[in-house]
């Protein structure tokens, strides 16, 4: 008995230490979550996992590199890549917290848990580079800022579904194009209204090593044709043109023919 109480303060004040300084990430309002774990050596990398439900008793056991949907780790980032991005991150990130009435986070030794959708999108930016040329990360920097957060989950939610997994899906399908998209398009040439998005499309439709058989495309979301790099309209078996037609009045026009006829009939009778 004396054990399990000493468990639970030990487990009470490890969730107290993850939870200070968390971005939005709330266990009283959701229990799905992302965890970054940024050690305290610079040697290691920093891993970021994907958590379905929340265990203040198994936060540092419950990461694994396994299949299982809750506490798969998606990515590991060389500590100088991350030390590119962090600060950057923590500050974009922040801001929408303000907007919000939240408290800012911040990135420390550690634990360091991130509400899901903001998880997704650092995921995203992670995964973009984490094979890329290190001279590029501001190019992916820049690009991952010009999209918008719905352009972002939109993306996590493609890749993770493909290549999620952080050691035997590196460097394959999506995750490829992923890099691609936002590496190899640099900012200096497009319009701060074009989004990157339509590029990545471009990318993963004609390119061989991506789209072909050793990097399997997940199944396209509704109103999404490969063969564009835009949403297309989904398809009616009627036209709405055809519906809205006024009908003709041919049934009418025969009848009064018909009258007619029949009058005529009766008049040279």
């Amino acid at each position: 008995m004396l054990t399990q109480v000493r468990m639970s303060k030990r487990a009470e004040k490890t969730a107290t230490e993850t939870l200070r300084g968390a971005f939005g990430f709330d266990p009283d309002e959701a229990t799905a979550y992302f965890l970054v774990h940024v050690p305290r050596s610079n040697a290691q990398p920093v891993e970021v996992s994907e958590h379905l439900s929340w265990n203040p008793e198994r936060i540092t056991l419950a990461a694994h590199y396994g299949e299982r949907d809750d506490g798969q780790v998606r990515c590991r980032l060389a500590r100088p890549k991350w030390n590119e991005i962090a600060d950057v991150v923590r500050a974009e990130f922040n801001a929408r917290l303000k907007r919000e009435g939240r408290r800012p986070g911040r990135w420390k030794a550690g634990f360091n848990p991130v509400t899901r959708l903001l998880g997704k999108e650092l995921t995203v930016l992670m995964w973009a580079i984490e094979d890329a040329d290190p001279a590029t990360i501001p190019i992916a920097i820049a690009n991952w800022q010009g999209l918008t957060p719905e352009e972002r989950w939109w993306l996590y939610t493609m890749t993770a579904a493909a290549t999620g997994n952080a050691i035997t899906d590196r460097g394959r399908g999506w995750r490829k194009a992923l890099r691609f998209a936002l590496t190899e398009n640099p900012v200096t040439g497009r319009h701060v209204e074009q989004p990157v998005v339509p590029e990545f499309f471009r990318l993963v439709s004609e390119t061989p090593a991506i789209s072909g058989e050793d990097a399997p495309m997940p199944d396209q979301p509704t109103g999404v044709d490969s063969d564009d790099d835009r949403p297309s309209t989904i398809k009616r078996e009627t036209d709405t043109a055809e519906i809205l037609k006024p009908a003709r009045k041919t049934t009418k026009k025969s009848t009064k023919a018909t009258g007619k006829k029949t009058t005529r009939r009766k008049k040279s009778t």
